[in-house]
């Protein structure tokens, strides 16, 4: 017998938070000419490059949790736009390294900003960026996101005798 819970759900309350966040963030970003799925690879490929490194397109997609496709698909609209620069890794081959233009620095700063503006308004009713309840916040998530998952199989007659 299934438990009901009596309210929403932590999962359904993250998933209509991660929901509201992205909607704010593209409207917030669309008058750069972005979406919150490139303001997510040009904001994290902007701290990794100040950082030092020029990740291949398989370390942003490690770092910001998006498909290895998905980056691609990104990177190639990004290199039309002239926000970033896609070459060949010279230590792989295969690799493609990723790196901002001049343009895609500027643009990528204006968005930041905006970005953390949003930020503000977000945490506000926890006491802001720098509150403790934020901090505490942002420790919860942290720990939920390094949690491993593996879906189970539900065991009914499609699945009987399926081997993993």
């Amino acid at each position: 017998m299934n438990k009901v819970s009596p309210g929403p759900t932590p999962g359904f309350l993250v998933w209509r938070l991660a929901n509201k966040w992205r909607v704010a963030v593209d409207r917030a970003v669309a008058p750069l000419g972005l979406t919150h799925a490139q303001y997510s690879l040009v904001a994290s490929l902007y701290g990794m490059q100040r950082a030092g490194e020029r990740p291949s397109q398989r370390q942003l997609a490690d770092h910001t949790g998006l498909e290895a496709l998905y980056v691609s698909k990104l990177a190639r609209s990004l290199e039309s736009a002239e926000l970033i620069e896609r070459t060949r890794d010279p230590r792989d081959p295969r690799a493609v390294q990723l790196a901002l233009t001049a343009r895609g620095q500027a643009v990528t700063r204006q968005a930041i900003d905006v970005v953390q503006e949003l930020h503000q308004q977000l945490l506000e009713p926890l006491g802001g960026l720098d509150a403790p309840r934020t901090r505490a916040l942002t420790d919860e998530l942290t720990t939920l996101l390094d949690t491993s998952l593996t879906p189970s199989l539900p065991n009914n007659e499609s699945t009987q005798g399926a081997t993993s």
